[in-house]
């Protein structure tokens, strides 16, 4: 059996989901941190293995997130053993939590932290939060809601926050264990990582290279509409059956497709803060893995 180097658990995530798995030659495991174009891959997988601009069933029955504790295990494992088709499935485990299995491809798609949080921000406000306790067994909230810190004064607490990066992965310390632990596999051959803003600036391209990378054979004749069904835009108009939320977890389902750019999180904080949160992923992170993944600032 395939033993990962550490279990990762939160309130509605249990990563030893995974280890009761039977993975088919040709598998295909998205691992990403939430708000980092974990659908967005979902979407360009379903679209690369069918072949087709109109996906048969939701997004989220046919690639499923293995190890959210909201739907029985037993139900995700007989809904993937039934698929005929190379199967894509969902996490936001990092690769050291999962199955390495050399039969398997691995995707881990990365986008600057900063956006990445901004988008957590407005992804939190969006939650039907006693749904969300009432299908994961968790006490229901007490009280009215607590108004919201502004966006900016969160991203700065955000940056500044000192956590245990494998029990909060999504902080800015679980967001660079995560890519770190993806960079440092980058040359396996079953590894692939891929930047958010790669898929914003040249989104055919990079779904063409996935194509080559996984051994799936397009028709020249449908790269287009493949293409256009997998742009941001598309998405946010098929929120119905691309959205991941069958349970009623989200409040507007496309809001969850809120916006989808870049440079969001930069434009919020001041010089000092900044300085703090460069300084902060100088600490935690590779310089080359920190070059690749800010690009532009």
């Amino acid at each position: 059996m395939l033993v990962p180097a550490h279990r990762y658990r939160s309130d509605d995530e249990d990563s030893a989901r995974w280890a009761g798995f039977a993975f088919r030659d040709g598998d295909i495991v998205i691992s990403t941190r939430s708000k980092s174009g974990t659908t967005w891959m979902q979407m360009i997988c379903a679209l690369l293995v069918l072949g087709a601009p109109e996906l048969p069933a939701p997004l989220t029955e046919l690639s499923p997130w293995l190890d959210w504790l909201v739907e029985p295990q037993d139900a995700v494992y007989r809904r993937l053993a039934a698929q005929p088709h190379r199967r894509f499935v969902k996490t936001h485990t990092p690769l050291d939590g999962l199955p390495l299995d050399p039969r398997v491809h691995y995707v881990v798609v990365a986008r600057h932290p900063l956006d990445m949080a901004v988008s957590l921000y407005h992804q939190a406000g969006n939650l039907d939060r006693m749904r969300l306790s009432q299908l994961t067994g968790q006490p229901a909230p007490a009280g009215p809601p607590r108004a919201r810190t502004p966006v900016g004064q969160w991203l700065s607490s955000w940056v500044d926050r000192e956590v245990d990066p494998r029990a909060e992965l999504d902080s800015l310390p679980g967001v660079l264990l995560h890519l770190s632990d993806a960079w440092a596999r980058r040359h396996e051959p079953n590894v692939e990582l891929v930047h958010y803003d790669d898929l914003r600036a040249d989104l055919c391209g990079q779904m063409r290279r996935l194509a080559d990378r996984w051994g799936l054979a397009v028709p020249p004749e449908r790269w287009p509409d493949l293409v256009e069904a997998a742009t941001f835009d598309r998405m946010r108009e098929r929120a119905d059956r691309l959205a991941p939320d069958t349970l009623g977890v989200l409040r507007d389902r496309r809001a969850f497709f809120r916006h989808g750019g870049s440079g969001q999180g930069r434009d919020l904080l001041d010089a000092a803060a900044l300085a703090r949160y460069r300084a902060r992923t100088a600490a935690l992170a590779p310089p080359d893995l920190l070059t690749w993944l800010h690009r532009d600032g």
